[in-house]
């Protein structure tokens, strides 16, 4: 329990952050629920932006999740879980932590996102996840 609270608090600057953005998507409409042990944010007026101008359909701020709909949220949930236990071991320094690899990829030549560190975990998560659904499907 202890071990939890100091986990939390080092996570708190960054989804405090994330906080601050899921209130100004609740403003313009979204909803909130919590699931998971995250608060997820959904839907409204920045939806339509974020698939459109920032080009994302989810995003994790320390335990908060901003997504376009419960629908991508539940289909992201693994990804987007990643994405909070690393909040979770970076702290305060996830999101410049997160920005400095992007930056790091892009002076490589690579990606920003796709060959992102970051991202690569989330999505062999994601990865490990559909295996294991397929492997009860054979059962």
């Amino acid at each position: 329990m202890m071990i939890r609270m100091l986990v939390f608090l080092w996570t708190l600057p960054t989804t405090l952050i994330g906080l601050a953005a899921g209130l100004l998507w609740i403003l313009l409409g979204a909803k909130v629920r919590i699931s998971h042990g995250v608060v997820e944010v959904h839907g409204g007026r920045m939806a339509t932006y974020m698939l459109h101008l920032g080009g994302f359909a989810a995003m994790a701020l320390g335990h908060v999740i901003i997504g376009c709909s419960p629908g991508v949220l539940d289909q992201l949930r693994t990804h987007e879980h990643v994405h909070v236990k690393q909040a979770e071991r970076w702290g305060i320094l996830f999101i410049p932590a997160y920005l400095l690899a992007g930056l790091w990829q892009l002076s490589r030549g690579r990606h920003a996102y796709y060959d992102h560190p970051f991202e690569r975990e989330a999505f062999a998560a994601e990865r490990a996840e559909g295996f294991a659904c397929d492997q009860k499907g054979v059962e």
